[in-house]
């Protein structure tokens, strides 16, 4: 096969195979201009190919005919889905007369080789190597080019336009858009010059808007699953709804959640809801407690909207995952009014003792400061450690997804109480390197056995410093969770692990799932001594470990939370 065909043939190949990607991944929300432009151009492609193997003149004549379908109506289909993807309407009429137009054109290609028109005459040479079709232009072509870069001039417009003006469009998609204009627009221009050698850039140009457009589409469902979620929710006035992916870039919103928190009106689709101090300590922080656990993402949210003495309006704050079912895309924050709730429950308290709510209020803020206390400890320690930032809140998620996966097996017996304890004790788990000296902490190389040893000492150092700030709690089972964590996380199932070299089962469950986190956060993670390891390499090193290391009784779950491990990471940064 010529180096001719090649190009042909491998542009038609991937210009299908880029149309079954598409088709394997269409959902009824897609623009159906999109579906259109993929259905158009592997046969144009197709027809480029057939064209420059034609065995007569009367053959690539008609090839050619039909290459011109993607030249008269794919620059018309291309606008009109810029113009959807912008959301922007175009008028019924103007639709109609410009297809109209498109026919005309095309009317006029059907000419070639019985009218000077559209083209006055069309020369074919053929090589041992190559076929060369030279074409001299009738006076109708003039006015399909200028039609031509009409169309690209007005994608141009339509792009620049919604980018400046409307921030419910994404930016990605719009620069996205912005890519095979300019490529259209050389391609146009340089096909005749290139077609002089018998490749033409015009069907390479197709290809690569083909694969521009499967780029679009495939992030089309995280806006478009906001859009289906708004529907179902917008016929309830009290209910508000916000959507943000795993990077806090904003999604989208209902009128009701813009109503209660003003910001999101200031805030385009895609920008990051950091930007903003009153998402960033709404949003921001009621994500982050969904993620380690805290509250199981449920939050109350207090609005003042009058002069009066006292909060309007009260409410419920519920954090979960953006999802399809198959795929989760960030997260959804539902809001919902409960204040005739909140006010019963508040008439119902006032015939509790002022003692009673003393006591309450106090042990609650003993509790938190406790909490904080421990959290504030946990994050000193890492301070000071040769780990990346973020190391606790890495590893208090990775238990939290393992969790997710082990508390529904009824064989293991893991209690509501145990997972919550867990995951909270998690960032307890290092507290014992605060007794490490910096030399050894902060040290890139190797450790010498007498470093080691030291650097071993943190596991029974951190129950120890653990037991001493738990030992006046009530809740027995966090802080024997707590202890555990902090002592055994080191521990292997062979036995070789230390401070005690405990075996298999000795070892408590809450130290051989942190064991498993802790691991694999070292893994993927950047470290001075070391670059990150890839998900298949930190996998494999944990299967490995399996059975020495780990308890091979936690593979299955293991497994099963790997693709949410791996997503979280990919994402999570540091």
């Amino acid at each position: 096969m010529t180096l001719q065909l090649c190009y042909y043939a491998l542009i038609a190949i991937a210009s299908f195979a880029l149309l079954g990607v598409y088709l394997f991944r269409w959902h009824k929300h897609l623009d159906a201009h999109m579906t259109v432009i993929f259905g158009i151009v592997p046969f144009v492609n197709l027809a480029y190919l057939m064209m420059y193997t034609a065995p007569d003149d009367g053959a690539v004549t008609a090839s050619l005919k039909f290459c011109y379908l993607g030249g008269c109506f794919l620059p018309w289909v291309i606008t009109l889905c810029v113009a959807g993807l912008c959301n922007l309407r175009v008028n019924r009429y103007m639709r109609l007369g410009t297809f109209l137009l498109n026919v005309v054109f095309f009317g006029l290609v059907l000419t070639i080789g019985n009218s000077p028109l559209f083209y006055q005459d069309m020369v074919i040479k053929r090589t041992e190597s190559a076929m060369i079709i030279t074409r001299y232009y009738g006076p109708a072509h003039i006015g399909y080019f200028v039609i031509l870069f009409a169309y690209l001039l007005v994608d141009l417009l339509l792009i620049l336009y919604a980018y400046k003006k409307l921030k419910n469009v994404s930016r990605r998609v719009l620069i996205l858009m912005y890519i095979p204009v300019p490529i259209s627009l050389l391609g146009y221009a340089l096909n005749d010059l290139t077609s002089w050698f018998g490749f033409e850039l015009v069907p390479l140009t197709y290809l690569i808007a083909l694969g521009v457009y499967l780029t679009i589409a495939h992030r089309m469902p995280v806006y478009n699953q906001s859009d289906m979620m708004v529907e179902s929710l917008m016929d309830s006035g009290e209910t508000a709804f916000v959507t943000v992916d795993f990077k806090y870039r904003y999604l989208g919103s209902n009128e009701t959640a813009r109503t209660i928190l003003p910001a999101l009106n200031d805030i385009p689709v895609d920008g990051s809801i950091n930007a903003s101090d009153a998402l960033r300590t709404t949003l921001g922080e009621w994500i982050d407690s969904f993620m380690l656990g805290r509250e199981s993402g449920r939050h109350q949210f207090y609005k003042k909207t009058s002069k009066k003495k006292g909060y309007d309006r009260i409410y419920a704050v519920n954090v979960n995952y953006l999802s399809d079912g198959k795929k989760n895309y960030g997260y959804q924050i539902l809001l919902q009014d409960d204040t005739r709730n909140q006010q019963y429950i508040q008439l119902l308290n006032m015939y509790n003792t002022d003692l009673q709510k003393e006591v309450d209020a106090k042990t609650k803020r003993i509790v938190e400061m406790h909490d904080s206390l421990i959290l504030g400890m946990a994050t000193m320690v890492e301070s000071r450690d040769n780990s990346t930032g973020g190391h606790i809140r890495r590893t208090s998620v990775g238990v939290r997804i393992l969790l997710d996966e082990m508390r529904d097996d009824p064989h293991l017996h893991l209690t509501d109480s145990f997972c919550k304890n867990l995951i909270k004790a998690a960032p307890m788990h290092d507290l014992g390197k605060i007794a490490v000296d910096d030399a050894i902490l902060k040290k890139a190389g190797a450790f010498t056995p007498e470093e080691r040893k030291k650097m071993e000492g943190h596991a029974a150092e951190g129950a120890r410093i653990v037991h001493e700030i738990l030992k006046e709690t009530d809740d027995l089972e966090f802080r024997q969770i707590a202890e555990n964590v902090a002592h055994y996380h080191h521990e292997r199932v062979d036995g070789l692990g230390y401070p005690d070299g405990l075996k298999g089962r000795d070892i408590p469950m809450e130290a051989r799932i942190m064991s498993i986190a802790d691991f694999y956060d070292a893994l993927v993670s950047k470290r001075v001594y070391k670059e990150a390891f890839s998900f298949e390499k930190a996998n494999e090193i944990i299967l490995e470990g399996m059975g020495t290391r780990f308890d091979p009784e936690l593979r299955w779950y293991y497994e099963k939370a790997r693709p949410k491990l791996e997503a979280f990471y990919s994402t999570a940064g540091d």
